[in-house]
């Protein structure tokens, strides 16, 4: 594999961090004044500190995928969107939170897991890297303990139909970017599995 074809690790020199704001959940910005490595005058830029999320294409025996549909204050909407979770677990398998949250929001559990993608959600700000996993082999097995609050309390399950899901995506009627990405990828990899 060519070298130019894989991010590499890098970290340029920080001045400075001021701490701007810190929640009690997982949410961190920072203001870092940086300079290019070779030297030269201080840049400003703002970081969000986020520790990352699993997502998960559930998908059964008819090809139809297990979708959510939940309100999203920031947003304003009602969107379509696939089982997702923090990495709120220091050291927990990315997998693992995707296995975890496949039961809590729908209450599902599945046989075979295949990871998909990993992708940084918006790397000019923010520290946020999203592990996409495929689900198959899906079976029911209930919520656990696990007890639905606030926006997930509203929250509804439903099976789309992956081709009119996908289409969806296309029409920007489907614009979760967990979604997305996970909906996209799903697509390549079938259609390296059928070659």
């Amino acid at each position: 594999m060519s070298e130019l074809l894989r991010d590499s690790e890098e970290s340029w020199p920080v001045v400075s961090t001021t701490p701007v704001y810190r929640d009690e959940w997982v949410m961190t910005v920072d203001r870092d004044e940086i300079t290019r490595p070779e030297g030269g005058d201080p840049f400003t830029r703002l970081v969000v500190g986020h520790p990352g999320a699993a997502v998960t294409i559930a998908v059964d025996e008819d090809e139809r995928v297990l979708c959510l549909r939940q309100y999203r204050h920031a947003s304003k909407r009602r969107m379509i969107e696939l089982p997702a979770g923090v990495l709120d677990q220091e050291g927990e398998p990315t997998v693992h939170v995707a296995q975890r949250e496949l039961q809590e929001e729908a209450g599902y559990a599945a046989d075979e897991w295949t990871p998909l993608i990993t992708y940084s959600s918006s790397p000019g700000y923010s520290t946020e890297v999203i592990y996409c996993y495929l689900a198959r082999g899906l079976r029911e097995v209930g919520h656990g303990d696990f007890v639905h609050e606030h926006e997930e309390a509203d929250l509804e399950i439903f099976w789309a139909p992956f081709d009119e899901l996908l289409d969806a995506v296309f029409r920007g009627d489907v614009r979760n970017g967990l979604t997305v990405a996970c909906v996209l990828a799903y697509d390549a990899w079938r259609r390296r599995e059928q070659r």
